[in-house]
């Protein structure tokens, strides 16, 4: 038998289901809004970093990132909910950092990729995340294929581009040894090569006569100061090394044991004084000249630094074990720091779509340990941030700044 039903139940069924949906729709829209990774007690991200591989000094870097948001957790958290960052190894390995990554995404279901360490990592993974609408802030590379907003918007680096710095060297060695011959030597991957390119760029006409021999070396080779010997031979006078601190630290003190003495400039990435310039030899590196962003925390000229005084006291209470002259800690911080503001940001509308917002639309945050007058801003139509950087010379004990930041805006880098 059919089912009947008099006007007055439609009606008055229509009318409570009216009143339901009204109240679910005002409490929709009373409500935080959340997503994958999110609940009202907890944040959930995921990054990896090299614990191991051919660049395992680095490790500091992500134990760094996991100390800052230990603090954050103990100071309540990021508007009321905990961070849970879980930091994988990827051993500086492509395969294994789309393992791991693909882990975090599937498996533990994180909100957001936080802070992802190094180039051949991060382009790895770069097509998977930007498919999966999973946000990947603030990756710490410089190459131009992770700074492409039009293809993929959801990979947002926090880096200067690595072939603005070798334009900026190569405005310093133009100014300084303008007749100069030079040798360089970089690590065969979008990093190196980045940085040449930025170099050339910079020189100019003037690329073809200045560089006089140009060799490159694999991550993976156990030396290079075989490479160092060829180098000097060149009869250069200026020598530009782009590589890890581990293959750094190798050419400075082959180039003193040789008695060589160019313009000797090494990339900002391998200008730690903890994991490059101490297994150098302090005395093997003074006068060296590289492109920083980043305070020296150990520099007794900024023991007044607030911000300097607050890191040296996170240092000593989160991370104990690590030496102040391990700086490479400093980028994971500053990095964490950064990544705090945006989800500070986000209030509760945790959305990936908010947080991509808040991560591509910065002014006016500048993370603790920057060198006055490094300038960090940027738009959804082009994800740099970092827009100036300084040059320095080691003294033997700290990296003295020599000019006033250079705006990497106008430089020739193609």
């Amino acid at each position: 038998m059919a089912a009947q039903f008099s006007r007055r139940s439609i009606v008055a069924g229509g009318a409570a289901m009216a009143a339901s949906c009204g109240l679910r729709s005002r409490t929709a829209l009373a409500a935080p809004k959340y997503e994958t990774g999110i609940t009202e007690k907890e944040i959930k991200l995921g990054t990896t970093g090299a614990y191991s591989g051919p660049v395992s000094s680095a490790a500091v870097y992500s134990e760094a990132q996991v100390a800052y948001f230990k603090m954050v957790n103990d100071r309540g958290g990021v508007n009321g909910r905990m961070v849970n960052l879980i930091s994988l190894d990827n051993a500086f390995s492509p395969p294994k950092a789309v393992e791991q990554t693909r882990k975090l995404v599937e498996s533990d279901e994180v909100f957001a990729i936080a802070g992802f360490f190094g180039t051949a990592p991060s382009l790895a993974v770069q097509k998977y995340l930007n498919s999966k609408k999973v946000p990947s802030l603030f990756l710490t590379s410089g190459v131009e294929k992770l700074n492409d907003p039009k293809n993929y918007p959801w990979i947002v680096p926090f880096y200067p581009l690595y072939s603005a710095q070798g334009a900026v060297f190569a405005k310093y060695i133009l100014a300084q040894r303008p007749d100069g011959k030079i040798a360089v030597q970089y690590s065969n991957d979008d990093l190196g090569r980045d940085f040449v390119r930025g170099l050339r760029a910079g020189l100019g006409a003037r690329a073809g006569t200045m560089i006089v021999k140009e060799l490159s070396h694999e991550l993976s080779e156990p030396t290079i100061e075989s490479q160092i010997v060829e180098l000097k031979a060149s009869g250069a006078d200026v020598f530009v090394q782009i590589t890890q601190s581990k293959f750094a630290a190798q050419g400075i003190r082959k180039v003193r044991s040789l008695q060589w003495n160019p313009l000797y400039i090494i990339a900002g990435n391998a200008s730690s004084i903890g994991t490059t310039l101490v297994p150098a030899g302090l005395e093997n590196s003074v006068g060296l000249i590289t492109a920083r962003w980043e305070r020296n925390v150990t520099d007794p000229a900024e023991a007044d630094n607030p911000g300097v005084k607050a890191y040296i006291e996170f240092a000593r209470t989160y991370l104990p074990n690590i030496s102040l002259d391990n700086t490479t800690t400093v980028p994971g911080y500053n990095n964490a720091f950064m990544i705090e503001q945006v989800l500070r940001r986000c209030g509760d509308e945790l959305t990936r779509d908010n947080l991509l917002k808040q991560a591509t639309t910065l002014r006016d945050i500048v993370p603790p340990l920057f060198v006055d007058g490094i300038k960090v801003y940027n738009s959804p139509t082009d994800y740099r941030a970092i827009h100036n950087l300084q040059l320095a010379r080691f003294d033997g004990r700290t990296w003295i700044q020599i000019e006033e930041p250079v705006s990497l805006d106008d430089l020739a880098t193609q």
